[in-house]
């Protein structure tokens, strides 16, 4: 996690040695090639495409792997993903959803499940967690060296919620239908942004003793580790000792 904002991915990113690095580079050129089938290869168009080129530039990604693989989703030789989305509970009833983009559902869901049950987790119906999550837009950038009052009300006139701003760093929020809005403003304001997504924002959290809460983390770990899950959300209370475990393990 960057930071402790209310608006921060619940992800930890572990040391950049090279098995880990391929493993989120394969990952960002999945969102990459399924940002294009779905919305076309122009980022002025596709809200979602320009958040996914972003994301792998912030990793530091190579420019030329980025052009490849657009060019790839772009061609009729283009992998065919399939997203979908599992819902889960950890042997401490964490809630889980779990993102996935894949060519093989049953491969993912058979891995998902194994998983899971291996922590004495289960998998759970679909829209089971709704009212535990709210989906919204996250997006990060490096505070503006111009006057704050005016860019945060641009920001807000084109649909952001909250604006919150830790050292340097601002993280926004706004609804999914004003994603796309708050991105094409940014972009005419000329702010380069860290990162963008849609993001599940727990509204109920559950609060574990640190025992406990390490057992749910390594839920989350393993599912990680699995090429088809692109991202995962719980609603796991991260209070400041759990924060750094999760950070440093």
């Amino acid at each position: 996690m960057s930071g402790h904002s209310r608006w921060s991915k619940i992800k930890r990113q572990k040391g950049a040695n090279d098995n880990k690095r391929s493993a989120i580079y394969t990952k960002l050129l999945k969102e990459i090639q399924v940002s294009v089938k779905l919305g076309g290869p122009d980022t002025d168009g596709n809200a979602r495409l320009y958040a996914a080129i972003q994301a792998a530039k912030s990793n530091n990604m190579p420019k030329e792997n980025i052009e490849r693989s657009i060019k790839k989703a772009s061609g009729a030789d283009a992998e065919n993903f399939t997203e979908i989305t599992y819902e889960g509970l950890t042997g401490n009833k964490v809630a889980l959803v779990i993102e996935c983009t894949t060519d093989n559902t049953n491969r993912s869901v058979a891995n998902i499940r194994h998983i899971l049950g291996k922590y004495n987790g289960q998998l759970v119906p679909p829209g089971t967690h709704e009212f535990i999550f709210d989906q919204k837009g996250i997006i990060t950038f490096p505070e503006p060296k111009i006057n704050r009052d005016e860019w945060e009300l641009e920001l807000i006139d084109a649909g952001a919620e909250e604006i919150d701003i830790e050292d340097t760093l601002v993280t926004l929020s706004t609804s999914r239908e004003n994603f796309g809005s708050v991105q094409k403003k940014l972009r005419e304001l000329k702010i380069e942004i860290d990162s963008a997504s849609l993001q599940r924002i727990p509204k109920i959290l559950k609060k574990l003793e640190l025992e406990e809460a390490r057992k749910a983390l390594k839920v989350i770990d393993a599912l990680e580790e699995d090429e088809d899950v692109q991202n995962i959300y719980h609603n796991l209370e991260m209070t400041e000792e759990i924060a750094s475990i999760y950070e440093n393990a």
